[in-house]
């Protein structure tokens, strides 16, 4: 089973008021997802994000932005560049390729010499 992991690629500090206890206290966070399996290592292209007040500690979800909110998410969600979606084998892939490489010379080696016959 692949792990998946969420890595920040942008955060940021907010000045607008928290809708829930109108402090000025913001952290807003995009988050690019990854990918870990036992034969590769995927970068997604798929991203999240989360806003939380640091002063209630509350998850803000977007239907309760104001406009101001919802006017510097755009902005920072453009300024978040994610990582190219991208796929790269992992050690385990590469050994088990030579692996199999290893056993289909030895056949054919054996079949040349004679000590096999198809």
């Amino acid at each position: 089973m692949a792990k998946e992991k969420l890595n920040i690629i942008k955060e940021a500090n907010l000045n607008n008021n928290c809708p829930e206890c109108f402090n000025q206290d913001l952290n807003l966070t995009f988050f690019q997802k990854h990918t870990y399996g036992r034969f590769f290592h995927k970068i997604t292209g798929e991203l999240s994000h989360k806003l939380v007040c640091n002063t209630c500690k509350t998850t803000i979800y977007p239907i309760s932005w104001t406009e101001d909110i919802e006017r510097m998410y755009n902005y920072y969600q453009k300024t978040a560049v994610p990582a190219k979606k991208s796929s790269k084998p992992t050690l385990l892939f590469y050994s088990l390729f030579l692996v199999i490489i290893a056993l289909i010379a030895g056949v054919i080696y054996l079949y040349i010499t004679g000590a096999i016959q198809l």
